[in-house]
């Protein structure tokens, strides 16, 4: 089986900081992202459609992680894959987090604080993919880079526990499946 790789390779005008994608997304989190339109009433996160206009990278990295995560090489085609590789990496950080025996509202605290956290970009020393990512030209766009970065991390952070803790219970043993499980052998 064939790692699966992001629809939004085909997006030739979309803006990169070093090699990394600034990809538009749905959301509410102030950041540098294009903000797509929102979901129609009544449509869930979980049910957006790839051919919507409201469908972005976040949507997908959730819906491919659980394939993804299971494979310990990756061919980037694109910037688009970086930020598939990227989001896969930090949802894993973000299941280490979340314990069997959370409550909800102790879970997403967790995951904000995750999201929130202190992080590394691509060309610091500690950032885990740093073959495969180019580092930003200069501070402005480094500045740029990691707030664009951690308005994907909130985002993320945001619609995983909407599917670790569906209608409000959970949390999901088939996600937390997951917590062991090292992305091409790295982690955060």
């Amino acid at each position: 089986m064939p790692v699966y790789h992001s629809i939004f390779l085909e997006d030739r005008d979309v803006p990169v900081i070093g090699n990394f994608p600034v990809l538009p997304i749905r959301t509410r989190t102030r950041g540098p992202a294009y903000t797509l339109p929102p979901l129609p009433p009544n449509t869930l996160d979980i049910d957006v459609p790839p051919d919507s206009e409201s469908y972005d990278c976040i949507d997908e990295i959730l819906s491919l992680f659980r394939a993804n995560v299971l494979f310990r090489n990756f061919e980037i085609n694109g910037p688009a894959d970086r930020m598939l590789i990227y989001g896969t990496l930090f949802i894993s950080e973000c299941l280490g987090k979340v314990k069997p025996t959370m409550a909800a509202r102790e879970a997403e605290k967790a995951l904000i604080n995750a999201a929130l956290d202190h992080f590394a970009i691509p060309g610091d020393v500690s950032f885990p993919f740093n073959q495969a990512f180019e580092p930003p030209r200069d501070r402005q766009d480094a500045e740029t880079l990691r707030s664009y970065i951690a308005q994907v991390r909130q985002e993320i952070a945001i619609r995983l526990h909407a599917r670790l803790y569906p209608g409000g219970v959970g949390p999901s043993k088939w996600w937390l499946s997951f917590t062991k499980r090292k992305f091409m052998g790295k982690s955060f």
